[in-house]
């Protein structure tokens, strides 16, 4: 269970969005799928696109590249084909993801989700003010596990002391790490799913199970 005053543990958190706060119905990930497909000229199977959605196995860019298709086109039908408004309907908040609006202490959002989907599913789901700043990812300022969005998160938070990530991804766990905090692995899908088990300070399988106060450095 999660301690009665988790933030006790760290001066400042920063989490991920997608597959570790909400997630979203598998029938909006299908047909978000089937429009890319449409748009590339082929098609791509449920095993696809669990795994380029989720980020199971390895990472997103060797899967692509397993598939035959190039980075840059690939992203760019992913992103025409996603319309906000069906996004959010189809988004749902974790429950045990509640925990955030308690935190008494400084709480950033850093996602490779966009902004015109990012602010409307906040909104939506009732949760912008959880957040003193959300920093979204993108090609000029990196992707995770680069570094510079969670940088760019404690910049604007103005962190300091002991911090911590949290996300459901490899690629959370490494930008915790490159930037010098301690990561919450959230695993959503199993070690199974993801073939590999993602190491990091805490590593569970949703937020209910934090405790903080003996890290997992294993």
């Amino acid at each position: 269970m999660i301690g009665s005053a988790p933030d006790s543990d760290y001066d400042f958190w920063l989490l991920d969005l997608d597959g570790t706060l909400v997630d979203v119905e598998w029938s909006y990930v299908r047909e978000t799928f089937d429009r890319v497909g449409e748009r590339l000229g082929r098609e791509f199977s449920d095993t696809d696109a669990r795994g380029l959605w989720y980020g199971l196995g390895a990472d997103r860019e060797s899967q692509i590249a397993a598939l035959g298709l190039d980075s840059e086109p690939f992203w760019a039908a992913f992103d025409a084909v996603e319309e906000p408004a069906e996004r959010v309907e189809a988004t749902a908040l974790y429950e045990d993801a509640a925990f955030v609006a308690d935190l008494d202490a400084p709480v950033g959002l850093v996602t490779h989700c966009q902004p015109f989907l990012t602010e409307p599913v906040l909104e939506r789901l009732d949760i912008a003010d959880w957040f003193d700043t959300v920093v979204c990812c993108s090609d000029e300022l990196g992707w995770k596990p680069d570094p510079t969005p969670v940088e760019r998160a404690m910049g604007d938070l103005g962190a300091s002391g002991r911090g911590v990530l949290a996300g459901d991804g490899a690629n959370d766990v490494g930008a915790a790490w490159n930037a010098g905090l301690d990561a919450i692995h959230v695993e959503r899908h199993g070690a199974e799913s993801r073939g590999v088990c993602v190491l990091g300070n805490h590593r569970v399988r949703n937020f209910s199970e934090l405790e903080l106060s003996a890290p997992d450095t294993r």
